[in-house]
């Protein structure tokens, strides 16, 4: 086959309906090592028996010498941690097997418990008793309170059908193997944990121990790794083909090991692309470093991590509050005022005098009188109105807006008052006034009810008048006269 066949079978991609058939489970078997044969594969007892040994050992950084790929443990730890993927696609089919199963004995368990290891050790310990769900104490460590009130409460009214004994026997074989195998991996965990301290300890500390395995065996060891750029160490694990459909989260491109790491999921989904940068270009440090053998303590990781979280946080800070800032003071300083005959005269001549003081000033609430018929909306304020006492406003008939002379004003007084028949409309006087009154001298006498009121008005008229003149009074005893 020559370079461009070759090409061209890389490029071509498996059609939809290959990987469906591939990805397809048979879940009919009735033993669960029918479709599960992770646990007895040759392989996995091998890497495991290692990984025993060499725990064993406890082995220290200063007995790697060169390079990290020539000592023999580097290859456990790369393979251990690929198998852990693999036991997680382990666990995933038995929980289908166990799911299928006991769906027939209570089918909403399900959906009350998602999680794939509580729902299987659910499961094992309930089995075909469903009323253990009450005071159960290994329940509790498994599920919480409410969680177990709704399970107790759904069981005692589910349509599910008792299991048989061999059935049963089926699941707690499986049930043991899907816990058997999460102990497995929680022990590979551990050992590559326990390894990566002294093969890359810088890079275990920014990223963790297992994100730092998978990036390693991806690039072909840690010398390989700490000659790639930042760019390119950012995309390690990337998936290229998205199978939308047959897996339970959606591909994201361009997003490998480093983007699904704890220290990047822990931002908002917003900042994980600019955070997987950072990181990815720390980590390029960090495996030169490592590979050169420096700093075994891992004081280069723990700075560079320090660094990283003081950015993570300078990002997540809220914006400043904006201050509003007072305008400066002005630099020239206060100009000379003027001063003089000819300054107070046209301060005099242009300043607000008291009658037009009065004529601005309103009163809330009253209606005022336009000034001039033509003008509608203009009126001389406070000016000329009663308790002003400052300027007498020019008399005006309301009739024809026309000014009166003090003699027609004075005339127009006089007719103004009336003697008789005054009507209580006009006088507004109250309904029940009457011209008759009873006295004990003479019985029955008419009188004028406006008597009183009379007197009064003409000494108002006297006295009190707008039109009043100047009296003359002459003292009685010093005989001076004022005016």
């Amino acid at each position: 086959m020559s370079l461009a066949d070759e090409l061209l079978a890389d490029l071509e991609e498996p059609a939809i309906e290959d990987v469906q058939e591939e990805t397809q489970l048979d879940l009919s078997g009735d033993s669960v090592k029918s479709i599960a044969k992770l646990w007895d594969s040759k392989m996995f007892a091998e890497i495991m028996m290692k990984i025993e040994e060499y725990i064993s050992k406890q082995a220290k950084a200063s007995e790697v010498m060169g390079p990290v790929e020539a000592a023999p443990e580097y290859r456990v730890i790369v393979d251990a941690n690929n198998l852990t993927v693999e036991i997680e696609n382990e666990l995933n089919i038995i929980h289908k097997f166990i799911r299928d199963k006991y769906s027939k004995r209570f089918p909403e368990l399900e959906s009350l418990v998602p999680n794939a290891l509580d729902y299987i050790r659910t499961v094992k310990e309930l089995g075909n008793s469903l009323d253990k769900c009450k005071n159960n104490e290994n329940l509790q460590q498994i599920l919480t309170n409410a969680t177990i009130m709704v399970v107790s409460v759904t069981a005692s009214t589910t349509q599910g059908q008792q299991l048989s004994e061999e059935e049963l026997e089926r699941l707690e074989e499986a049930c043991d193997m899907a816990l058997e195998l999460n102990a497995s991996k929680h022990r590979i965990y551990e050992y590559v944990e326990s390894r990566m301290s002294f093969i890359a300890p810088n890079l275990s500390i920014i990223i963790g121990a297992s994100t730092a395995a998978k990036i390693m065996g991806v690039a072909g060891g840690l010398t390989n790794l700490s000659k790639m750029p930042a760019c390119n160490i950012m995309l390690l694990g990337a998936q290229r083909k998205t199978l939308s459909g047959f897996s339970s989260t959606s591909v994201l491109p361009h997003t490998g090991y480093i983007y699904h790491s704890d220290i990047v999921q822990s931002l908002p989904p917003d900042l994980r692309r600019k955070a997987a940068r950072l990181v990815a270009a720390k980590c390029t440090l960090a495996a030169r470093v490592d590979s050169f053998h420096e700093s075994t303590e891992g004081k280069v990781g723990y700075e560079l991590k320090d660094e990283i979280e003081r950015k993570f946080d300078k990002w997540q800070e809220p914006p400043p509050v904006k201050q509003v800032k007072p305008l400066p003071a002005p630099l020239d300083g206060q100009r000379k005022k003027r001063g003089g005959r000819r300054y107070r005269k046209m301060k005099e001549r242009l300043g607000l005098t008291e009658i037009r003081k009065q004529a601005n000033r309103m009163s809330f609430g009253e209606i005022e009188e336009d000034a001039y018929q033509e003008d509608l909306g203009f009126s001389l304020g406070h000016l000329g109105k009663s308790g002003s006492g400052r300027v007498r406003q020019t008399q005006v008939n309301e009739a024809t807006k026309a000014r009166i002379s003090k003699t027609l004003q004075r005339t127009l007084q006089k007719q103004s008052v009336v003697y008789g028949g005054k009507s209580t409309i006009r006088d507004r006087s109250s309904g029940t006034a009457s011209s008759v009154a009873f006295t004990p001298l003479q019985g029955l006498e008419i009188v004028n009810p406006q008597a009183a009121e009379k007197k009064v008005a003409e000494a108002n008229q006297k006295y009190f008048s707008s039109m009043a003149e100047f009296l003359k009074v002459k003292g009685e005893k010093s005989g001076i006269t004022s005016t």
